[in-house]
């Protein structure tokens, strides 16, 4: 990997950088020294995992640490240096072996008591902040044609696609409100794929002798390249696409700061920081266990100043660059869940409302079609027509549950999917609840015999 002659940004914190084809890679350290920890932190971490083993060798620890064989090789050099570790043996590749003393048993028992991480070495708090400052500064713009092909599978207003894209270009805030239903959730999660580029990210950050989990691969999707076990990169990063994260009823105000384990001694990062870069969605907004004033107000500084701070369980806060696509959903009325000091500081709200019988009729088709199907203008046309006689508003959800249900009557009988008069009114009636006078006959076009269930929800009825 080449040195990057002229770092883009002459931060002190930013890990020095090396060019590995097109990509920009911070670089392996070769000494502890240029791993930029507390002292004696690699080696509290090095003797914690060698108080796991009987023996061990310097690649082995260097594996489970993440760094390359030059820092792993002096790790082992000051571990035997103060007396932790002793050489067993030598491998027939003629590598040594090593086991901990007796006094490296009692400093590993003493550094587990401080914290009980045990994972890939951690960066600084610093040098995380310096890398996102810097990876902020060079995120690819996200263009309209970016929108479009994101959102291209929802039936949507040109207006609604705007306002999206223009949140999620600026980097601003999104409300979502409206009535159930109509696709906020599903304009949240779609628009998360116009955000272009690729982040670095630690496995873990270290505040003095604590440590923050941050990677989370239930959150996180790597990126598959080349320097995932190339020596020269500071395997302690992780490259990832752009994250997204979804939370809903059960958000409080503590889930939104560092969690602490007191049975592992250390930290995981909150949601909100895991999405970091990405898009944090706040779904269903206003039916969490807190007062959604209180949300609200925890919300203000980072959308502000593009920053948080977190507190550790000593009481030292410490302050961590955030800029992601905050969204917020509802179904709830603004007056019920936000005011206007609040409104004023969100970066764009959209309100989606009922699709027009046009819209709702594309959403339909297109649903059938997903699944091999197609419905005759005239099914369709009575199926709006019934929406009307009850009384009931379009919902842009309702034609993938009608459609859903419909399947699962086709399949119930063993045939494929049609959708038809007959088979939509069961499908009507288990969804909506409410019986309608079946029409005559039997599905014989689509083979499917459900006379029966329309005798039962006939006589049900009656």
């Amino acid at each position: 990997m080449e040195a990057s002659p002229n770092p883009p940004v002459k931060d002190p914190h930013l890990p020095p950088m090396g060019r590995l084809g097109d990509l920009l890679c911070p670089r392996a350290p070769q000494t502890i020294a240029e791993a930029r920890l507390e002292e004696g932190a690699l080696v509290d971490l090095a003797i914690k995992f060698a108080f796991t083993i009987n023996r061990f060798s310097a690649d082995w620890l260097g594996e489970r640490l993440r760094v390359c064989p030059a820092l792993s090789e002096a790790v082992v050099r000051q571990l035997s240096y103060e007396g932790l570790i002793e050489e067993t043996m030598m491998t027939s590749h003629g590598k040594p072996m090593y086991r901990i003393t007796e006094r490296g048993g009692r400093h590993a028992e003493r550094a587990m008591e401080v914290n009980g991480y045990l994972g890939p070495a951690p960066v600084s708090l610093e040098a995380y902040s310096a890398m996102l400052r810097w990876e902020f500064g060079r995120t690819p713009e996200v263009k309209p044609e970016h929108v479009t092909a994101a959102l291209a599978n929802l039936v949507l207003t040109p207006r609604a696609v705007e306002m999206a894209g223009l949140a999620v270009s600026s980097g601003r805030s999104l409300f979502l409100y409206g009535p159930s239903g109509n696709g906020k959730s599903s304009l949240g999660r779609a628009i998360h794929s116009a955000l272009q580029g690729d982040f670095w990210i630690p496995h873990c950050v270290a505040v003095r002798n604590n440590v923050i989990r941050l990677y989370d691969e239930q959150v996180h999707q790597r990126v598959e390249g080349g320097w995932d076990h190339t020596p020269a990169i500071d395997q302690r990063w992780v490259r990832i696409h752009r994250p997204m994260v979804v939370v809903g009823g059960e958000l409080t105000l503590d889930y939104l700061d560092l969690v602490y384990s007191p049975s592992l001694r250390y930290y995981e990062a909150p949601p909100h920081l895991k999405a970091n870069g990405g898009v944090f969605l706040v779904d269903d907004f206003g039916r969490e266990r807190v007062s959604p004033h209180q949300l609200l107000n925890r919300f203000i500084t980072p959308m502000e100043h593009q920053f948080d701070y977190f507190t550790l369980s000593t009481g030292q806060k410490i302050q961590v660059p955030l800029r992601q696509v905050l969204i917020i959903a509802t179904n709830l009325s603004l007056e019920t869940v936000t005011d206007p000091a609040f409104l004023r500081r969100m970066g764009y709200r959209l309100c989606l409302e009922a699709p027009t019988p046009e819209q709702y009729a594309k959403i339909f088709t297109a649903y059938a079609a997903k699944h091999g199907a197609t419905v005759a203008p005239e099914v369709l046309a009575g199926l709006l027509e019934r929406y009307r006689a009850q009384g009931r508003e379009l919902r842009a959800c309702e034609p993938r549950d009608l459609i859903e249900r419909s399947r699962d009557i086709c399949r119930f009988h063993g045939k494929p999917l049609e959708l038809t008069p007959d088979v939509l009114d069961v499908a009507w009636t288990g969804y909506f609840g409410t019986a309608q006078p079946p029409t005559q006959g039997v599905v014989e076009a689509a083979g499917v015999p459900i006379d029966g269930l329309i005798a039962q929800k006939a006589a049900a009825a009656g």
